[in-house]
């Protein structure tokens, strides 16, 4: 297939620089930290004991290979189509249409469900709230903060970011002193929890292969860096810093909250349904569970307004090359894609509403159809970093930033996601939510496909 017409960084010369480089690695860890961990680490726990920090360890190797992946793509060519540019690229333009239509779904339906989401936490603190109110105050304003510019955007985030980071470096340097006994009145727990109840790993490898499923799922969104990249004041330097810094990151705070979530909390606790919670009930921290809803709040508004941002690139950058109306590559006089931004937002006015008026069943069902999407995306990105990189090596390119000990840690990443894939097949639950998100790529490939040579024939 011949590679895509679109010029190098296009779209990056006309959206503007606005974004800073602090803000682009904020970015990149506010992505990683939500509220999969937040709110969800908990079932991750009691789904494979302790031994659930494998399961993170391995999905925290395979985000880093894919997250060096992008980067060295990205640092070569910084454009907001990101890895649909690279699949396009590297396999063809179907490849690279159909892999930026379903990462644009995604988050289009995600918005909404992040809306919503956070509504309902809200009210559970203040019962008063109509969630119907608040979702509709949050769709709002981050609709009008995505319009103001990248620049506000990234400020947004940035603080989003901040926030979270510090709540859980408190967390860990609780959690620290509880464990060393520092804390008045309060007795040490030790780190029994980690061997009791049935060992370190007390349902086997099938339940740390159960846990890596929802464990990657929670990493999903760190791709948007790349997406970001393209708006940055320098992105060679930008993308480089975001890479080597954010992804170690990610790892110390999950394994380090998750850590202190295990020595304290029994894997048999029903208390794990809010795991956060629970540790700071057990250091006798007053108001511990208001505390962490609101901190959950902030994790989930910060990815509705990333996932905004990048819905809108993604879809800009494919009107951009002619995969989407061309309309939608319109831009205000800030540079800002007004009507790529509306279009991803629509959806989530909608789909609010409905999930009022039918609770827990529309935006679920949504879900389950796309929810593997980010198995398929961080695949595809690998092959194509995969081939273009042989393409750069035989070509005498000079690359300003690379992947480790190519090509073989790029395999180690597929190997990890092939395991990943098996895992979900023979899952029921998961096995449904595979089928359904590539019995979507593939409708989304066809259409593609046929849109493209009815073009070529007109």
């Amino acid at each position: 297939m011949s590679p895509s017409p679109a010029p190098a960084s296009a779209d990056a010369s006309r959206l503007g620089h606005a974004l800073k480089s602090r803000q682009l690695v904020m970015m990149g860890l506010g992505s990683a930290i939500g509220a999969g961990l937040f709110l969800g680490s908990g079932l991750g726990v009691q789904t494979a004991g302790p031994a659930v920090l494998l399961s993170y360890l391995i999905a925290g190797v395979l985000v880093i290979i894919v997250m060096r992946a992008l980067g060295e793509m990205a640092a070569l060519r910084p454009t907001s189509g990101a890895f649909s540019v690279y699949a396009a690229d590297a396999m063809g333009p179907t490849a690279g249409a159909t892999l930026g239509w379903l990462w644009w779904a995604q988050l289009v339906i995600v918005i909404a469900a992040e809306s919503v989401g956070a509504a309902g936490l809200l009210a559970t603190v203040w019962p008063s709230l109509s969630v119907a109110a608040a979702s509709l105050v949050f769709m709002s304003v981050f609709t009008a903060i995505n319009l103001l510019g990248v620049r506000h955007f990234g400020e947004f985030e940035f603080w989003f970011a901040i926030l979270k980071v510090v709540a859980i470096l408190a967390f860990i340097a609780i959690g620290a002193a509880l464990l060393l006994g520092l804390l008045p009145e309060v007795p040490s727990p030790g780190l029994g929890n980690f061997t009791e109840h049935g060992g370190f790993a007390p349902k086997g490898w099938g339940g740390i292969g159960a846990a890596l499923l929802l464990v990657v799922f929670a990493f999903g969104g760190t791709e948007i860096v790349a997406v970001a990249a393209a708006e940055t004041q320098d992105p060679e330097r930008s993308i480089t810093q975001a890479i080597r810094t954010v992804a170690w990151r990610i790892l110390v705070f999950y394994i380090g909250s998750l850590a202190v979530i295990i020595a304290v909390v029994p894997w048999t606790s029903q208390a794990l349904k809010s795991p956060f919670a629970a540790v700071l009930d057990a250091a006798r921290i007053p108001g511990a569970g208001t505390a962490i809803t609101l901190v959950a709040v902030v994790a989930l508004l910060s990815a509705l307004n990333a996932n905004l941002y990048g819905a809108s690139r993604m879809i800009y950058s494919l009107a951009e090359r002619g995969e989407a109306p061309r309309g939608l590559a319109r831009l205000t006089g800030n540079r800002v894609p007004v009507i790529a931004v509306l279009a991803s937002v629509t959806f989530g006015f909608v789909a609010t509403g409905l999930e009022l008026l039918y609770p827990d069943k529309v935006l679920p069902a949504l879900l389950n159809v796309v929810g593997s999407t980010c198995l398929l995306v961080w695949t595809l990105s690998l092959v194509a970093q995969l081939i273009l990189r042989r393409r750069a090596d035989r070509a005498g390119i000079e690359l300003p930033f690379k992947m480790w000990a190519f090509p073989y840690v790029t395999w180690l990443g597929l190997a990890i996601l092939g395991m990943v894939f098996v895992l979900a097949l023979v899952t029921e639950g998961s096995r449904t939510q595979l089928l359904s998100t590539v019995a979507l790529t593939l409708c989304i490939a066809g259409i593609s496909e046929i849109a493209r040579r009815m073009r070529a024939r007109d």
